[in-house]
Formats: C-alpha cells, structure tokens, sequence
C-alpha cells in the first residue's frame, strides 16, 4: 500500500462521504501512527488525520534514540525503565528491525571508585531489566573499561575528563521515517490516512449542547482549503504539545490534561570531526548529554528549557549552541566550534504539567490517556521509546477497556488476551511488523545479489536496506525502468535520486520541504542544509505531483526561505528574538 495523491484523495472521499469511522485518530506524529495502526488492526475501521506532515512535529526532532532511560533509574522509576526496554526488545526484532538498531555508547568515569560502583550497578540493573525481558540476543551486555581501553575505543576523549569508564548498548531509529512506515502500515491493513488535514472542531450528537457526546470533527483540506465533516463513533486525540489548542475545542471547563512543551535542541557535526568508535554519555549540571553515531555524522544533544511560543516552529538560540557546544569541549580533545556544525534542529517534548515552578528535567516521561467527553480521547506525554503501549492505551480507552491498570497487569493481558464473543478486540501490535520488515534480514544477508541484478554498488543497495527494507525492491524497480535515478542527489549527501521520486509517489510528500527535512535527512545533514539539493528535487518530483513550473520555484522559495529563516533565528540570542526570526519563513501549505 502507498502513500500517494491517489490514495490521500481516496482516503478524503472516504472521510467526506458521511459513512462513519469506528475511529478517528487526530495527529500524525508516532504516537497518533501508532494508534491509527493499533486501532485498524483490531478490525475497526479507522481514519487518520494530520494537519501537516506526518513526523512533522516532536516526531521528527528528537535524539533518535530507542531506550530505556538509563538516567530515570536515578528515579527509581523501574517499571517505566522495563516497560521501555521491552518495547526495545520489539522494535528490535519484530516490528522494525531494518529501521532499529543497537548502537554502542560510553559513560566516562570521572570520580574515586565509588563513582565506578554507583554507575556500574546502575547499568548492571538496566541490563538485567532487558534481559529480563528476554532481549539478550539484540545488545551485548556492558563492559567495565580501564582508561587505556577507554581512550582506545575514543581518542577524541580528553585523558583528563576520566579515570576509566563503562560501556553500554541502546538503540537508535530514524525517528521520522520510523513513524512514516507506520502510517503507511497502517494504510497497508485498511486504514484511511491522510496528511494536510487540520481538524477544525467537534461534532456534538446535540450541536446545542456543548456537553453532549462527540460524533466525529469538522475538518479542512490545507490543500484545497476545502471544509468537510468526518463521522467517527470515537476520536483519539494524540497531538502532543497541541493538546492544550484540542481540550480548548471542547469546552473551556474541559482540560484534564496540562502539557508543557519543553525545547531540546540537537547539533549534528561530521563523523571525521570526532574520533570514536562509540557515542558517549555525559552528565551535566542539569541533565545528561549525548553524543550519538548517526552514519557519517554525530548528533549532539540536547538541551531542556520551556517554550511557550509558536509550537509549530520551535527555534533554536545562540545560547543553545553555545550551550551544547561548551558542554562537549569540556571533554574533546580538539573542540568543536560553529564552523564544524552541518545542521541544527530544534523540537519540543510534550511533558505532563506539574505545578508550574517545577523544572521540566523533573517532569515525569510517563503518559496519560484521558476521555473527558463522550467520544473522545486525548493522549499525551510518554516518550518515543514507548509509543505503542501510548497507543494501545489510548485505544483501549476508546473501546471502555480499563487503561488504568500496572504495568504488570498490562504484561499478563498479552497473555490471557482471548476474544470474547462481545467484548471489544484486544491489541495485536506487539506481533505486527512495519512495511518492509518481513524478510529483511534474509534480504539484507543478500545485498550483493540486488547489487548485481540493480547495477548499483553494493554500498547503494546496503544503504537502502538500512532505510526502506525490503520495499528495497520497489526502489530498485524503479530505478531498472529509470537508471539515472541511480545516481547520487547532487546536494543530497548519501541520498540517490530514486529516494526523492520514491517520497512523492509512494510516501505521501506533498511539498518539496516534506521531502528534504523528512523523508531524507538532507536538510540537517548538508553542509549547506539543502539549497543545492532542492532544485533537483524539485525537478524530480514535479511530474508526479503536478507542478508546473511557477509552481516548481515556489516550492524551492519556500524551501530555502524556510532554511535561511532557521540559520537566522541561530543567531539571535533568546527565544523571542529566534522565534521572530523563524517566523518570517512562509509555512508550506497553501
């Protein structure tokens, strides 16, 4: 199933033709994904709407790790800690092992030998709550390491910023293709997706009754301006730091839920500029910081600050850099300084609210599902890691089973869970992989088979198999019937151009900045954050999408205002000034 113009306008056909939906999922980040996929694979017919591009909120912005949460042990918060080492275990090795894999990290030891003692039992008990949930065979365990080793294993590290040192294993996912594979998962088992759909209002059983049960929203198309009505029994609201604008829609006295929108910002530098064979955790005044292997480059990151402007658009400071920048030369040996910087960006991280004074590094990554009228649920919080038990959740709620239950609980309903005659479906998503899983690691034991039959270098097909899988194929078909889009993107780092016709036919790009900043990477990867690359991107995708050439130069102006409004608002020394310098960039949809 693909994500192209064809099936967005059947899917809109579907919404506007006044049948009505078991479910309706209101955001396209992962968690709204999620849940449209939990909800389609019970058997309910589902919709799914997003008001700008899938992953194009928190989704696509965050550290692009899948873990545990080394640093909540800290809070003795374990059972979120083990929840999230399962859901690791399954990423790992059912749902989406071409896209989730283990990656190396190191903690360095900077104090006497209690300080080996105290960290190293924190990391023997992370291990043993994954390996309690039987992920042995997908991350080594850890190691203790001598400063010699250390040093050895990262010759970027300062001799004097350690005494020794511990290695460990997480995960790390491209966070936005990630979540795009399962929308189109989703799509793929009946449900009607469909992005540049912003949801407008309710649909009240009695319209004069602002407490009457919820039937469905009224919503318009961001590409037409188009307004119509989608009927639905149940609504899940899954929109992350939006939630506050979605509880206004209800009513003024409805808002069980308080999300605070916390800015984390990420560096990415080229891999030459620092030697290592592994990332690197490091604990900071206010938090921890990472430096995380991310193919030829590494992400730097991240900060935690609140944000209370445009939650569209969240803009990285000077005095975020600077931030990031002055907390990792404190421990490499040749600094690194704004020259070295091929990307920045910056997201928000929708946390459960407390009392206000409280710090957001204290806030709890748990999260909440709420049904605060009849028809309607809002979840909000959690973390990527854990995106489907969020789901689930959320689903749950929807069909009036309890969510309110242990985590314990939740482990054993996976085993009793036996369809009963009447009651509502259970979840199935802890067995259901995502596009171009199945068979992939027989497939990717067999690169240099499609090497020979495609023509490509082996480096190609094994780069693509890290991306798409074994959807592979269609991307190889593709390029047999069209050699030249076996070519690099020029611009477009290790991007081919197959990769950007591929975006547009089959995973529901509609704008040339949904092609650059997610589908590929290029706009945080290229040194020049992608001004080389859109025109030729431009020119490949304009006969699939239907653009004429005024149209052809509007999306690459809106493209490379947008690049040139972030590299300014870099500049500007606090949030309110970046904020206004990012806001002068027109947004992408019509």
């Amino acid at each position: 199933m693909t994500l192209s113009l064809a099936a967005r306008r059947s899917a809109l056909s579907r919404f506007a033709d006044g049948h009505e939906l078991d479910v309706l999922v209101v955001g396209g980040g992962v968690v709204g994904c999620g849940a449209a996929l939990d909800a389609v694979t019970r058997g309910l017919s589902t919709g799914l709407i997003e008001a700008r591009d899938y992953a194009s909120g928190t989704s696509s912005r965050s550290s692009k790790l899948i873990h545990g949460g080394l640093r909540y042990l800290e809070m003795l918060d374990f059972g979120l800690v083990h929840e999230a080492l399962q859901e690791r275990r399954l990423l790992l090795t059912t749902i989406a092992p071409h896209l989730v894999r283990p990656v190396p990290f190191m903690y360095p030891l900077q104090k006497p030998a209690w300080e080996r003692f105290y960290v190293g039992s924190g990391i023997a008990l992370y291990d043993g709550l994954a390996f309690g949930v039987k992920s042995s065979g997908e991350v080594p365990r850890h190691k203790h390491l001598s400063k010699k080793a250390a040093l050895g294993l990262m010759p970027s590290l300062r001799p004097d910023a350690l005494t020794g040192a511990i290695q460990y294993h997480d995960a790390q996912v491209d966070d936005a293709r990630f979540t795009l594979e399962l929308a189109r998962t989703a799509a793929a088992h009946g449900a009607h997706v469909a992005n540049r759909v912003a949801m407008t209002g309710f649909l009240r059983a009695d319209a004069s009754d602002p407490q009457s049960s919820v039937i469905g929203v009224t919503a318009r198309d961001q590409m037409t301006g188009e307004e119509f009505t989608i009927r639905a029994r149940r609504v899940i609201c899954a929109t992350g730091v939006w939630t506050g604008e979605v509880q206004s829609m209800l009513g003024e006295d409805i808002a069980p839920l308080k999300v605070r929108a916390s800015k984390g910002i990420h560096l990415v530098v080229p891999r030459d500029r620092i030697d290592s064979q592994t990332g690197v955790i490091l604990r900071t005044e206010k938090s921890v910081l990472f430096i995380i292997p991310w193919d030829e480059h590494w992400i730097i990151g991240t900060t935690d600050t609140d944000w209370t402007l445009d939650l569209a658009h969240p803009a990285a400071t000077s005095a975020d850099i600077d931030y990031l920048l002055s907390t990792v030369n404190r421990v490499l040996v040749t600094p690194l300084s704004r020259d070295d910087i091929d990307g920045v960006y910056a997201g928000l991280r929708p946390l459960i609210s407390g009392d206000e004074s409280d710090a957001t590094t204290k806030l709890s990554r748990e999260h909440v599902v709420a049904a605060p009228v009849a028809g309607v649920v809002l979840v909000a919080g959690g973390k990527y890691t854990t995106y489907r038990v969020m789901a689930k959740d959320a689903v749950d709620l929807a069909l009036g089973i309890s969510a309110k239950k242990d985590r314990k609980d939740r482990d054993k309903d996976r085993d009793r869970d036996v369809e009963r005659a009447a009651g509502p479906p259970s979840s199935t998503t802890d067995t259901v992989p995502l596009s171009g899983a199945v068979g992939w690691e027989w497939l990717s034991e067999r690169y240099q088979m499609l090497a020979r039959a495609s023509g490509l270098p082996e480096d190609a097909v094994e780069y693509l198999l890290s991306r798409y899988g074994t959807l592979t194929r269609e991307l190889l078909a593709l390029i047999d019937a069209r050699p030249e889009l076996g070519e690099p993107l020029p611009g477009g780092e290790e991007h081919l151009k197959v990769e950007v016709v591929y975006a547009a036919a089959s995973e529901g790009a509609l704008f040339l900045t949904d092609i650059l900043a997610r589908r590929t990477r290029i706009s945080i990867e290229a040194r020049d954050r992608g001004f080389e690359a859109a025109p030729h991107a431009a020119a490949l995708v304009a006969p699939i999408l239907g653009w004429d050439d005024a149209e052809v130069a509007r999306q690459i102006d809106i493209y490379n205002r947008r690049v040139e409004a972030e590299m300014s608002s870099q500049t500007m020394p606090d949030d309110a000034s970046a904020q206004s310098e990012r806001a002068k960039a027109p947004d992408a949809a019509i």
